[in-house]
């Protein structure tokens, strides 16, 4: 099988931010012809489909069968607001998770075949990336129940909204970190993220979350969240 892949690119003229952004939709064929897809919400998006070589991948494992077809939206961040809107101590985050749940979900499931079943959406991201993923499905219990998180760059306001949950048996999340991830600095100060990701793992495992968890070799960096996409593409879209 293969696959006639189509990236389209929209304009999401954001209220909540205040700016306008472009946005890359990831079609596995042609749209006309099939149903509803699920939907995977990319943070950082642009990135993902040039560094992480998202697309590539994921239309290979579909005409290999190993995942069903799926849909992406790519979605970009101005690099000097980026912790201000994905950090969960950051002024702009409330606005950026109102923008993605508000705007970008019924832009795309407007003008595209994307799925409006809860079931059928992921939020993912790298870094802070992954950790506004989980933002959004812990502050939107009504939207999101899926989080595909990569090396996430969590605080302590994280496992404190966390800990506030009463359960989260309905959460999924592939949660990957590398093992050389043990200083790693930010903007916000130098983090060990392999500290950080097994406190929130333990935390949301108090609290019955499906977690799969690993930690893998790998550093901060593309080379790692590239070569960890195809088993985190297989948790959430996998044939077996």
């Amino acid at each position: 099988m293969t696959l006639k892949r189509i990236i389209k690119r929209e304009e999401l003229n954001s209220k909540h931010l205040g700016e306008t952004k472009e946005i890359l939709v990831y079609l596995p064929d042609d749209e006309e012809k099939n149903g509803e897809y699920p939907l995977l919400v990319l943070h950082d998006g642009p990135d993902y489909f040039n560094l992480g070589r998202i697309v590539t991948q994921a239309t290979r494992m579909m005409e290999q069968k190993k995942i069903i077809p799926f849909m992406m939206a790519a979605v970009p961040v101005q690099k000097e607001k980026r912790t201000s809107e994905y950090s969960p101590i950051g002024q702009r985050q409330p606005l950026h998770m109102n923008m993605i749940v508000e705007e970008l979900l019924p832009l795309i499931r407007t003008k595209y075949p994307a799925s409006r079943k809860k079931e059928d959406l992921v939020i993912g991201g790298s870094s802070l990336g992954g950790t506004v993923s989980l933002h959004i499905a812990l502050t939107y219990p009504e939207v999101c129940d899926q989080v595909l998180s990569q090396s996430g760059a969590f605080m302590e306001a994280t496992t404190e909204q966390i800990l506030r949950q009463p359960s989260l048996s309905r959460l999924k999340l592939y949660q990957s970190v590398g093992t050389s991830e043990t200083a790693v600095p930010t903007h916000l100060g130098t983090f060990d993220l392999v500290a950080r990701n097994r406190e929130i793992y333990r935390s949301l495992k108090e609290k019955n979350a499906q977690v799969h968890y690993i930690e893998d070799e790998g550093d901060h960096t593309w080379g790692f969240w590239q070569r960890d996409l195809p088993r985190a593409l297989q948790t959430f879209f996998g044939t077996e």
